[in-house]
């Protein structure tokens, strides 16, 4: 299955790269994931990985980190970036192929990477494949019903339908919580930039003008599913 391009990082990794710093400066989604998945001293996978922006903090208290990502640029950009990191490793690879072991890691993580509710079921199966039992799958996306990103959102993904999406990670099982984050930039440039490769000209620019600091809040959703221990907890 050929992997669905990204619209930012695959054609903007230098301003994406600002994104990253700028999200979640307060640290909310990674305290709503320890909340839920303890990945110390575990094998743990990043699922479109990116750049590898997220890669070190999974390594400073992971056993092992793999960053598996479709786009040669971007795998390459994440290898320089963590080469002198022993824990981790890069290599291409998609969602839906892996190319990794049979249960051979305790926690798949996805963050706003690919997995957007219904047509993803081959990507939540390759992540049960190659987790351990008791393993944990870990989707993080953008809350599109809160104000004002998910405003943003939907001015331009008119059909985009948050509750669908939450009903569907339902159905297969995730547990859901909710994380309120701030992002922070360090001058208007960056995020008029950043604004600028996330949505249309007309909603980023409606967007920076609505803005009057340097700040915006963004909810992000937290979908965890568990692979079973045993048969008998099918």
């Amino acid at each position: 299955m050929t992997p669905i391009p990204s619209p930012n990082i695959w054609h903007w990794p230098d301003v994406y790269e600002v994104e990253n710093r700028a999200q979640d400066v307060d640290g909310a989604i990674w305290t709503a994931m320890r909340a839920a998945v303890d990945w110390a001293d575990r094998d743990v996978v990043d699922v479109g990985c990116g750049a590898g922006f997220h890669l070190p903090e999974f390594a400073r208290t992971a056993r092992r980190v793999v960053g598996v990502e479709p786009h040669t640029p971007l795998v390459r950009l994440a290898q320089d970036r963590t080469r002198d990191d022993a824990k981790i490793d890069v290599v291409a690879g998609s969602a839906e192929s892996t190319g990794l072991a049979d249960s051979s890691v305790d926690v798949v993580h996805a963050r706003t990477a690919y997995f957007f509710g219904k047509g993803c079921g081959r990507g939540i199966a390759e992540a049960m494949r190659i987790l351990r039992p008791g393993g944990a799958l870990v989707i993080v996306d953008l809350d599109v019903g809160a104000s004002p990103y998910g405003d943003w959102m939907r001015a331009d993904l008119p059909k985009y339908d948050p509750a669908a999406v939450e009903a569907f990670f339902e159905a297969q099982g995730f547990s859901l919580s909710r994380a309120d984050t701030r992002w922070e930039f360090r001058n208007r440039d960056d995020m008029r930039k950043v604004l600028g490769i996330e949505f249309t000209e007309k909603t980023a620019a409606r967007a920076f003008s609505t803005v009057s600091g340097l700040s915006f809040p963004v909810r992000y959703r937290v979908h965890v599913r568990f692979k079973p221990r045993s048969l008998e907890l099918l």
